[in-house]
């Protein structure tokens, strides 16, 4: 399957920054970014979204860490789609390796977001990605395959560019570990042969998957290159615009 895809650049800002970082870092951001490009969102704390919310003639796009898949009621401590909104939200991150594992997050939960997500209009990012467990049990691609398996079976998928999946292995995540692009690309190769499946050739061909294993400057345009990998979602270095702004450079070359 070879087909055009534009690019997708994610920065995962977790738990960090300060107000006052973060409008600065948001604003450095949106500055840096050329007229064209791949498309690009940062995902600030949510205590943040209306401090880096970006002007209406920017390209980048705002986005959430997670949310809830109720509209609204008696769920203390969630954010609703709808208050996202509001915020200039249109994007939303969807079952994070963190919220996975550390906060046992149920696959079914998962779902609900996502399909609350693509349902209200907006990018979802879809993470999936195994531990180092699973690695070196050789489980790689039967744990995406479930994860993927689970959020998208009954998921209605209106439009194609709204959905992007994120592969994250575990153990790369914020250890300085990267999976070398040839391993990369044959985890999002196997990925797009379940979507393949799933959502069939046209959208599989269409859906853009992002690598998500501690991404740099130094390995970005490497990973990229690869035919299956359509862009990256950056955590630590998503936290200075300087390089984020040379990963989303690399994802134009």
């Amino acid at each position: 399957m070879t087909q055009k895809r534009g690019p997708f650049i994610g920065g995962n800002w977790k738990m960090n920054t300060t107000r006052d970082g973060a409008a600065a870092l948001a604003a450095a951001v949106a500055d840096g970014l050329h007229s064209d490009g791949p498309q690009v969102a940062i995902y600030p704390p949510f205590v943040w979204l209306h401090a880096t919310r970006p002007p209406k003639d920017s390209r980048l796009l705002l986005g959430a860490q997670d949310c809830s898949p109720e509209k609204n009621g008696a769920h203390t401590g969630d954010v609703s789609l709808e208050m996202l909104e509001e915020c200039g939200v249109s994007t939303v991150l969807v079952g994070h390796s963190e919220r996975r594992h550390g906060l046992k997050e149920p696959e079914g939960r998962i779902a609900a977001k996502l399909r609350a997500v693509l349902g209200a209009g907006m990018i979802g990012v879809l993470c999936i990605g195994e531990t180092l467990d699973e690695r070196e049990a050789g489980e790689t691609d039967q744990v995406n395959e479930k994860q993927l398996r689970s959020a998208l079976e009954g998921t209605k998928i209106v439009r194609k560019d709204h959905l992007v999946v994120a592969y994250e292995p575990v153990w790369a995540i914020g250890t300085g570990k990267t999976a070398s692009a040839g391993d990369a690309q044959a985890a999002h190769e196997k990925i797009r042969s379940v979507l393949d499946d799933l959502l069939g050739s046209d959208a599989a061909t269409a859906i853009r998957i992002i690598y998500g294993g501690s991404m740099k400057p130094g390995n970005a345009e490497e990973l990229m290159s690869q035919p299956d990998i359509d862009g990256g979602l950056i955590g630590g270095a998503s936290l200075k615009a300087e390089d984020f702004l040379a990963i989303v450079d690399a994802a134009s070359a």
